[in-house]
């Protein structure tokens, strides 16, 4: 029996089990249950991983039942195995294995531990079937499972209305991008007449340069179904237009953030499009607009986290930035980068969230970056967690050397953008640069409020609430209104000779089942970047045809300019000396910059107004149209002149009828014979 079979349906049977155990059993059972099933499913990853690494596996499809047969459309429930599957199978299995084990310390508190723990195992099944899909429908199930899973986790906590309000919005946000690939896919099988994937990149090139009718107008055929794919991709993977969901994600619990900003919802769409690639490879229109969304979003997001105090939401917007890049890299036909980018990420960025989680925890759930500083030397573990992830997302390293995770994939990305050389890659490539330095600053904005400075820590209601009322407060035990838990009471009590801006309260380490995973992640984060650099990157033999490989370009992305090469790591170097210069040197400089800067400060720090352009332009129509319908069409018509009109009639005739029944008997006589007149009347005239 082939080992992807227990990888993909492990997680689906501990999330059935979890489920159904709930609080019929202590919550240690349902933990046990789903943490053991993901780290066997990881354990069975790696080794499918490195025979293809290896060059001693090759692709393979383990069909499961027949699916479906309808006319001409048959498709089977099969699992493909192939370079880009493994590739995929370690990242899910790896951050959510991780992701599970550090849930039992930071959800240690929460009642509903086995709700939790079944979600993630849901939500990991999901996104395994997703990516062993076989055909399109395949796909679209697994597509349609994490937009699922995701409303479940980010509302897991469904007495928040935010929470609530967060998880609608997902959900709501990926139906518009569903919408897209929907009709990609009832394109894809009108044109080719299958919805095998397989059997649509052998016949795409055929493709090239037919055109369809589509609203009106004759276009290229190949353009318009990838366009509409990609769609789709936009709204899992947060791009430029459908993002706006996800930094609302952030209302679920941090491990939740990890799972979908690092390993699953958001690289679908990547996933996707590399999956597609030869396709892609005939719509030259469609790779155009991929390029474009991806380097608008590299650079829109990236501005956005420069601004944000909330530490979550500063990485959630890392997050939208680094999945431009993926885009922007696949746009200018460097698929392998991007998924060396996107296989990068999942380890640096899980770390990132995970450590955030654990600055959280310490903080007794404040998440606001301006009340922390001087942390490092409270929470040491987690101070070297989260620099080897910072080091890793802005590229620390020395060409011919040895670089941090990023230092590979974000430099070969750009460099690919520049080998090109068209007008929209190069593009892509000054965007992707400005990026770079941005995401240098926020990210050592991140890391020099959080552990540097002097403490802020009196200022925070949390850290109050803390020292005032202790651990056994009863709002600590409500996951409606926490964001942590796990607390250790020692930590809150105040001591009479406390240092200045503590408030007399002692952040402390977080326990080891949250340590172990940010430990693994920091080892993923240093060394990934430097042991798979030539197998991702120039291994057409590694991914074996299951990825367009261009060879011309890898070539060209090796021979670019010297300059080229730098331009990653000078940026980073800027971005990390203003950071410096702004929150250790000189700490007046920020609030300065923001009064100078004045409307570009607060363009950036509301997000661009997305969100109020959204809500003017298709809200408060909707719900105006919402009020019409009800007050003129409900009110006005149906209960009107229906159940209303009919109760009024019968009210009134019952009101004229009653002065009939008075009850006496000439009365009843008088009307029976009226009414024997006008029956002899009618008769007889």
């Amino acid at each position: 029996m082939h080992p992807i079979l227990f990888i993909v349906f492990l997680p689906l049977l501990a999330a059935i089990v979890g489920g159904f155990i709930n609080k019929s059993a202590p919550s240690v059972v349902a933990k046990s249950i789903t943490t053991g099933a993901l780290f066997i499913s990881c354990a069975l990853s790696w080794p499918v991983f490195i025979g293809f690494w290896l060059g001693d596996s090759t692709a393979t499809v383990v069909p499961v039942l027949q699916w479906m047969q309808s006319g001409d459309l048959a498709f089977d429930w099969a699992l493909r195995v192939d370079t880009l599957t493994a590739v995929m199978l370690v990242v899910i299995t790896t951050v959510s294995a991780l992701v599970h084990l550090y849930s039992w310390g930071y959800m240690e508190e929460d009642p509903d531990q086995p709700r939790f723990f079944a979600y993630l195992s849901l939500f990991t099944f999901a996104m395994l079937m997703l990516v062993t899909a076989d055909n399109l429908v395949q796909m679209f199930f697994g597509w349609e499972g994490v937009g699922l899973a995701s409303y479940l986790l980010i509302g897991f906590w469904f007495k928040k209305p935010s929470a609530n309000a967060a998880a609608i919005k997902a959900f709501v946000v990926n139906r518009v991008g569903d919408l897209g690939f929907m009709l990609g896919i009832f394109g894809t099988f009108l044109v080719f007449g299958t919805v095998s994937i397989p059997e649509i990149l052998e016949a795409a090139p055929s493709m090239s340069g037919a055109t369809i009718g589509f609203l009106g107008y004759r276009v290229a055929t190949m353009d318009v179904l990838c366009i509409l794919l990609f769609i789709g991709a936009m709204g899992k993977s947060a791009q430029l237009g459908l993002h706006t969901w996800l930094p609302d994600a952030m209302e679920g619990p941090t491990p939740v953030s990890a799972l979908i900003h690092a390993a699953t919802m958001v690289t679908a769409g990547v996933f996707m499009v590399c999956r597609l690639s030869p396709m892609f490879e005939t719509a030259p229109v469609a790779l155009g607009v991929v390029t474009f969304i991806g380097a608008a979003t590299c650079i829109f997001a990236a501005t956005v986290g420069t601004t944000q105090w909330d530490i979550k939401r500063v990485i959630a917007y890392s997050t939208c930035s680094q999945l431009g890049y993926m885009f922007f890299a696949a746009g200018v036909g460097a698929y392998g980068a991007a998924m060396f980018h996107l296989f990068t990420h999942a380890f640096f960025k899980a770390l990132l969230f995970l450590g955030a989680g654990s600055v959280i925890h310490a903080m007794h759930h404040e998440q606001d970056m301006r009340y922390y500083g001087a942390l490092r030397k409270e929470i040491p573990l987690t101070f070297w967690a989260m620099m080897a992830g910072t080091l890793a997302i802005t590229g620390v390293g020395v060409l011919y050397v040895f670089g941090f995770a990023g230092f590979y994939s974000k430099d070969a990305i750009l460099e690919a953008a520049f080998a090109r050389g068209t007008e929209i890659s190069m593009f892509a490539f000054w965007m992707g640069a400005i990026a770079a330095l941005l995401t240098s600053f926020y990210s050592w904005r991140l890391m020099f409020l959080t552990f540097w400075g002097k403490p802020r820590w009196a200022d925070s209601e949390h850290i109050q609430h803390a020292v005032h009322h202790g651990h056994d407060d009863p709002e600590d035990h409500n996951p409606a209104v926490q964001e942590d838990a796990g607390h250790d009471v020692t930590h809150a009590v105040p001591s009479p000779n406390y240092e200045a801006g503590t408030g007399g309260y002692h952040p402390h380490e977080s326990p080891l089942s949250m340590l172990i995973p940010l430990g693994i992640l920091s080892i993923g984060a240093v060394f990934a970047g430097f042991v798979f650099k030539d197998a991702f990157i120039d291994g057409a033999d590694f991914w074996d045809g299951s990825i367009y490989f261009n060879e011309n370009l890898i070539h060209a992305l090796h021979n670019v300019p010297y300059w080229v090469k730098l331009t990653a790591t000078f940026v980073m170097l800027i971005g990390l000396a203003i950071a410096w210069l702004a929150y250790i040197k000189d700490t007046t400089i920020p609030a300065k910059g923001a009064e100078q800067l004045g409307p570009i400060y607060r363009f950036f720090y509301n997000k661009w107004y997305f969100d109020e352009l959204y809500h003017y332009l298709f809200i408060v129509p909707a719900f105006w149209l919402g009020r019409q319908f009800w007050k003129l069409g409900d009110v006005g018509t149906i209960d009107r002149f229906g159940p209303n009109g009919v109760a009024w009639v019968v009210e009134k005739g019952s009101v004229g009828a009653k002065k009939f029944q008075t009850g006496y008997l000439y009365s009843y006589a008088l009307v029976m014979l009226l009414g024997l007149v006008a029956a002899v009347t009618w008769v007889l005239f």
